[in-house]
């Protein structure tokens, strides 16, 4: 609970003055008000000679014997309350923008990179399950929508794809944009919620899993559906009370990026005292390279490395043993590739 009439907080001996009942200097503590309204006489306070003095004139004695002042605050806390105007209602995109996106998905350059890597029957289900679609605002370009817990449209991140080694393009600029800042301009009031959250519903047992990036969660999801795989959108990205208090009672696994392992640890506790139930995955922090550190890998990165023949994995196993850990701490097992084909809808999301 915040206080409104406080003690100065010490600024050096200049926020500490002479006692007016025992006299001694730079031990007294005068009451301020946060609000810049009353000011109070300097005789309310408190000495810090506690046992040799003990002297405390606090606020409300203050009040009770200055009546007129008690009603000059009660008149300006009337003010205050009457003119505090309530926050925005949270903006939502209509469900229209997410439905053509759903579609055109032979263009988008994510989907073409998860098809060769996972199959297109596989890839296809993913960006179903996910609501994932396709932009045209850059060609082949794709559109993350956030789905909050209640089914409604956050907003939509487009990011745009190499769809050769799928990682984002960044040259000669950074491919990233929102969707409401395209469609609806003005008076949109963003409230961001972690992608997939609307597949907490879904589940309410399964654990859950927590990554950075959106294509993580997708990638992460085929490997280990033993958990709901959601994405933070960023190292900072909804880790607010407010994001937090929908996975309240669950129990939930961090799996930050290379270098992010501090960060998220901070996190830790301010989501213990909400009620969720919380772990680490620092099995890569600790056991990978300093190339793969200085590149910011995260857990799809080393999963989509252990999909490989049996042959080329041996030989990368050889090259870098954490692999072989990586698959016996998340118990894997390895698998073909999905089948190759999958019926592509045709339709465009023009934005």
């Amino acid at each position: 609970m915040t206080h409104r009439f406080i003690l100065e907080p010490y600024k050096g001996v200049v926020s500490r003055y002479t006692c007016p009942e025992c006299g001694h200097k730079k031990c007294f503590s005068r009451y301020i008000d946060t609000e810049n309204v009353i000011a109070f006489p300097n005789y309310v306070g408190r000495c810090d000679r506690e046992q040799k003095c003990g002297y405390h004139f606090t606020p409300k004695e203050y009040f009770e014997q200055n009546p007129d002042r008690k009603e000059l605050l009660q008149k300006q806390t009337f003010v205050t309350q009457k003119s505090r105007t309530p926050p925005p209602s949270i903006s939502y995109i209509d469900d229209i923008w997410v439905e053509q996106s759903m579609s055109h998905y032979s263009e988008n350059k994510l989907f073409q990179f998860l098809s060769s890597q996972l199959g297109e029957l596989e890839s296809l289900r993913l960006m179903k399950l996910y609501r994932v679609g396709t932009a045209s605002h850059w060609q082949g370009s794709t559109v993350f929508w956030q789905t909050d817990a209640h089914g409604r449209v956050r907003t939509g991140k487009i990011m745009l794809y190499n769809p050769t080694t799928g990682k984002r393009i960044k040259d000669p600029h950074n491919h990233i944009t929102w969707v409401h800042s395209i469609i609806l301009k003005e008076s949109f009031n963003l409230k961001q919620c972690f992608f997939g959250e609307h597949l907490l519903q879904e589940d309410n047992n399964k654990p859950v899993a927590i990554v950075e990036s959106e294509k993580s969660a997708l990638i992460a999801s085929s490997y280990l559906p033993q958990y709901l795989w959601i994405a933070s959108g960023g190292k900072n990205g909804c880790f607010r009370d407010e994001n937090l208090s929908v996975l309240s009672g669950r129990n939930v696994v961090l799996f930050p990026d290379l270098g992010a392992i501090d960060d998220w640890s901070a996190r830790i506790f301010t989501m213990e005292q909400i009620g969720i139930t919380v772990k680490l995955f620092d099995y890569l922090e600790k056991n990978a390279t300093l190339d793969q550190r200085k590149n910011g890998l995260d857990i799809a990165d080393f999963l989509l490395e252990i999909k490989q023949p049996q042959a080329v994995l041996q030989n990368m196993i050889a090259k870098n043993p954490a692999l072989n850990l990586l698959i016996k701490e998340l118990n894997l097992r390895l698998f073909k590739a999905p089948g190759k084909t999958a019926p592509i809808k045709k339709g465009g999301f023009k934005l």
